[in-house]
């Protein structure tokens, strides 16, 4: 298998088990309907640790764009791989969408809140404040970065860093995602509300176009941040990067400060 393809499968079996998860607990008539945020949190964690079991030993399983390109700029990724390995996320996540849309065929008709369907496939804010929104999915991702660079730093038990990684996961969405639902991750949003646009899924309403790129910039921005961060703080290593992505990340705190008053 190559890289492209572990990417790819892993961010599908991600996507397949996070979106899953989503839907049941959205979805009319479910039996997993209204388990609540703990069983997502968990369950997205798992599907992360479970993606990367099936990927790390090919590909190294980033199965997300903001961990691709945040190694990229630290050196620890060569920029020639990047473009193939984000379209492998892509179309890994996208992918994944349609097999969970399948999986729940007749509970789309039955649901009537057309946002809960849109928030199987994307993330959305539990307060619409952009620049406040923005600033949230920055920090998860610097969190990410930060936590996953210890991790790494780190010695385990062979085969237990993925598992490591997986409640990683499940600790930021426990601490952290309550406010746009984490989704630290673009392909995790923007191919899922792909597909939510592009399949026929029952009073499925709009995909929030709006809001679409909050979760892409926001992970970037974070990710980024948070590996120089890391590098700066633990290995007095300073690079551009920092400067560069620390300066967005203050731009986007008084932008969502004054806007909040």
């Amino acid at each position: 298998m190559t890289p492209f393809l572990a990417e790819l499968t892993g961010t599908m079996l991600l996507i397949i088990l996070g979106g899953g998860v989503v839907a049941g607990v959205l979805l009319k008539d479910s039996k997993a309907e209204n388990s609540g945020w703990l069983v997502i949190s968990f369950a997205w964690g798992f599907a992360v640790a479970f993606g990367v079991y099936l990927a790390g030993q090919i590909s190294g399983a980033h199965l997300n764009p903001a961990v691709t390109i945040s190694l990229a700029s630290s050196g620890q990724f060569a920029w020639k791989d990047v473009p193939m390995y984000l379209l492998g996320q892509l179309i890994g996540a996208m992918l994944g969408a349609v097999v969970v849309w399948l999986h729940y065929l007749p509970h789309w008709s039955r649901t009537v809140n057309p946002g809960l369907k849109l928030a199987v496939f994307a993330t959305g804010p539990a307060i619409r404040k952009p620049f406040s929104n923005l600033l949230s999915e920055i920090i998860g991702t610097m969190i990410l970065m930060i936590g996953l660079t210890a991790i790494g730093a780190n010695k385990f038990a062979d085969g237990i860093n993925p598992l490591i990684v997986g409640f990683l996961i499940v600790a930021i969405g426990l601490s952290l995602g309550g406010t746009t639902g984490y989704a630290i991750n673009p392909v995790r949003d923007f191919g899922p509300r792909l597909m939510h646009f592009l399949l026929p899924i029952a009073g499925k309403g709009n995909s929030d176009w709006g809001y679409a790129w909050i979760p892409v910039v926001g992970p970037l921005i974070g990710g980024v941040l948070g590996v120089h961060l890391y590098k700066a703080v633990f290995a007095d290593i300073f690079s551009i990067w920092l400067g560069v992505s620390a300066t967005a990340t203050l731009v986007v705190i008084v932008l969502a400060y004054i806007k909040e008053r």
